[in-house]
């Protein structure tokens, strides 16, 4: 039955005929970032379980060492996802009540979205340093 089509085009869209665009990366991201701040919510309430029951030792070598980089790489990682879902939900927000839908602007928002969620990032990160 398939050879009956004669039409070039794919049957359904895929991603390798789509024109890549900032509002398709941010629907990705979004769902990304919600994919890590599950992880991270989990990580981070076993990690209070595991200090509420004295457990300090045993998970001291996350916080020494090599391994206090790579820490602290995901609790900024996480801080981002955490900045960015939040903006993006607001977007989404909008768009309930919508408004925000044209192309132009919504690829706009999307670009200032991911560059804007490394404000208050850095302004957490660069406050606890000090």
């Amino acid at each position: 039955m398939a050879s009956d089509w004669s039409d070039p085009r794919p049957m359904s869209p895929h991603l390798q005929v789509w024109r890549w665009h900032a509002t398709m990366a941010s629907s990705i991201l979004h769902r990304a970032t919600g994919i890590a701040n599950y992880f991270g919510a989990a990580a981070i309430a076993i990690w209070v379980i595991l200090l509420a029951f004295g457990a300090e030792g045993s998970i001291a070598f996350l916080f020494e060492g090599p391994m206090a980089w790579v820490t602290r790489f995901a609790l900024i990682g996480l801080t981002y996802a955490i900045s960015y879902h939040w903006l993006n939900g607001l977007r989404h927000l909008v768009w309930d009540f919508g408004k925000g839908y044209d192309p132009k602007g919504s690829n706009l928002r999307s670009i200032l979205i991911m560059i804007g969620a490394v404000i208050p990032t850095a302004l957490l990160w660069l406050n606890l340093g000090a």
